[in-house]
């Protein structure tokens, strides 16, 4: 495995401990996964026994909630929140959890990291996790090409289950879980909650109507909880250790709580995934740990968390890595995995290869982002290879405008024209260097 994926480095061997590490510190140097025996003799399943044997479910999702944990996919949706949301009503004896494992994102692998090298990680969040939201069953829909986190999840569960720490009556608390592994074929869109669950129905990965919302209506109409990996491998660390413990992870200033999985890539010198604290500034993630670009390189702009985050300026490198922090820049915190664009790179063309990619993965459900966004792409051809027009660079604008939040059935199309939109608006010269010199104006001689 590459240094990229295992995270291993001068900085990363010196720097994780529980204290600071809820979630890497167990990690192996040499990059092997922790099987169910060095697991356990590092805390490993300390907090499902506690939360199985000493904690009521209610007391579960307030100390999720208190702790201020946030889906980790993206969307950073409080998880307390989305837990409480799950009737109470005893009579639906039937529920689900869901892990959401489609990792598709463009320039985003931390959850491959996770399920690689600390899979019981995973399946002891997703057992208190049930436990707090009394789901009896769990599926974990992964991503199809992640075979090595297949096969790494598979044994972790059987592990688990043959210590008696899945099934039946677990830790002799009453509570029963059954945990499984559900590859998926390879759609983006499987990464959208809905269309996860019709996906995993055996139905077409388009996204459903809300309401009714997974909560009330989800797996074969069952209430459902979906939540990110990363998301749930916070979960044992909160239960363990404390809610006033993990709010002082973070930085000062910092609205979101705990630690996250950061990275950057691009032609820096350590490219790398990091657990760091919320609240870090992007220009420490980039020199401090990713070591700056290349030599013979320039940085010339970069985007803070996968491909469908907007584009900034080296200027915004003093932005805090956490939601609102990135938000006062103009663009999302997305996954956290920031990439690094080159002066070497044209906008035109980086941005006609990231939509190739979003337009191939709509579902095809809503007319505008079905029709638009290979429409937007049709014009970012044509201005790579300088046969725009001068309308191009303003129907482009408006595409941005059509496609944008509330829009479109679901956040895909948004999330597609949120860098095209940055990437004009900084770097507008290189779009007009596309227009075709046969289309411009002619100048008269003064």
């Amino acid at each position: 495995m590459s240094r990229t994926l295992s995270s291993i480095g001068p900085i990363n061997r010196i720097a994780r401990a529980e204290e600071s590490h809820p979630l890497t510190w167990r990690l192996r140097d040499d990059g092997q996964p922790v099987w169910l025996d060095e697991y356990q003799a590092k805390n490993g399943y300390a907090a499902a026994r506690k939360a199985l044997t000493e904690l009521a479910q209610a007391e579960i999702v307030q100390q999720v909630k208190d702790a201020g944990l946030k889906g980790r996919g993206g969307a950073g949706f409080p998880t307390g929140v989305k837990w409480g949301l799950m009737p109470q009503d005893e009579s639906l004896n039937i529920r689900y959890l869901l892990c959401n494992a489609d990792e598709m994102e463009p320039n985003t692998w931390k959850d491959r990291l996770l399920m690689e090298q600390l899979p019981h990680l995973l399946v002891e969040g997703m057992l208190i996790s049930a436990r707090a939201l009394k789901a009896y069953r769990g599926y974990i829909f992964l991503r199809g090409e992640y075979v090595d986190a297949a096969r790494n999840l598979n044994r972790a569960i059987d592990e688990a289950r043959a210590a008696g720490l899945l099934g039946r009556n677990i830790l002799g608390s009453g509570f029963d879980f059954e945990l499984f592994v559900h590859t998926g074929a390879g759609r983006y869109i499987c990464g959208e909650e809905t269309a996860l669950i019709n996906s995993l129905e055996g139905r077409r990965a388009n996204p459903r109507a809300k309401p009714p919302f997974p909560a009330a209506v989800g797996v074969w109409g069952k209430p459902t909880c979906v939540n990110n990996v990363e998301t749930l491998c916070n979960v044992p660390a909160i239960v363990a250790h404390g809610v006033d413990w993990y709010k002082s992870l973070a930085r000062e200033g910092s609205d979101d709580q705990g630690t996250k999985l950061m990275g950057f890539s691009g032609k820096v010198n350590n490219p790398g995934i990091w657990e760091l604290p919320f609240g870090i500034s992007a220009r420490e993630l980039f020199e401090d740990y990713a070591g700056g670009m290349r030599d013979g390189y320039r940085l010339k702009a970069w985007q803070p968390g996968g491909a469908g985050t907007g584009f900034l300026l080296p200027e915004h490198l003093d932005a805090q890595m956490y939601a609102a922090g990135i938000g006062k820049v103009g663009t999302r915190m997305g996954t956290g995995l920031a990439l690094a664009v080159d002066d070497s790179i044209n906008m035109v063309s980086l941005l006609r290869n990231m939509e190739e990619f979003f337009a191939r993965e709509s579902c095809g459900w809503c007319t505008p982002c079905r029709d638009g966004l290979p429409w937007g792409l049709k014009i970012l051809r044509a201005l790579e290879r300088k046969q725009g027009t001068r309308e191009d660079i303003d129907t482009l604008l408006g595409l941005v405008g059509f496609l944008g939040p509330g829009k479109t059935f679901c956040a895909h199309a948004p999330g597609a024209v949120e860098p095209l939109g940055s990437a004009i608006k900084y770097f507008r010269a290189e779009f007009e260097a596309g227009v075709s010199q046969a289309v411009l104006p002619s100048v008269e001689p003064a």
